[in-house]
């Protein structure tokens, strides 16, 4: 594939780390390419459980919300999983599938980090009631 127009898709699915940059610049075949998407999907797997496990310490007083965390994060596991099969299906049998499958789990992820860390500080915000982490802690 060339560099361009794996530079074009691969800045699209919202890659930041430098980590994976540094990877992907040396990368010189697919395969290649493939082992740097997948290190940085689980980077940031492993950034979305810590903050998962953060969200459920912050909620260990408030059981029914916890269970609604633990509900909706399988849900979405299920949603990403299913997208990214799903956005990837043009490439499926080819060698750079599994780039571009890791690359969508990758950007939905860090998404969802986001999400995590926006809930760990909406709750000190007083007033906001959108928020399902009340008060500070």
């Amino acid at each position: 594939m060339p560099r361009l127009v794996f530079a074009v898709i691969f800045s699209g699915l919202l890659l930041t780390p430098a980590h994976a940059d540094a990877c992907m610049d040396k990368a010189t075949a697919q395969a290649d390419m493939n082992e740097c998407a997948a290190k940085a999907f689980h980077a940031a797997d492993n950034e979305l459980n810590a903050s998962f496990r953060q969200l459920q310490r912050r909620l260990s007083d408030d059981a029914d919300t916890g269970k609604r965390l633990v509900s909706a994060q399988r849900a979405w596991v299920a949603f990403r999983d299913a997208e990214c099969a799903f956005s990837s299906s043009g490439v499926t049998g080819g060698t750079a599938y599994p780039m571009i499958y890791a690359m969508c789990l990758e950007g939905l992820t860090r998404k969802r980090v986001g999400d995590f860390k926006s809930y760990l500080t909406c709750g000190d915000k007083e007033g906001d009631l959108s928020c399902p982490i009340q008060g500070s802690h």
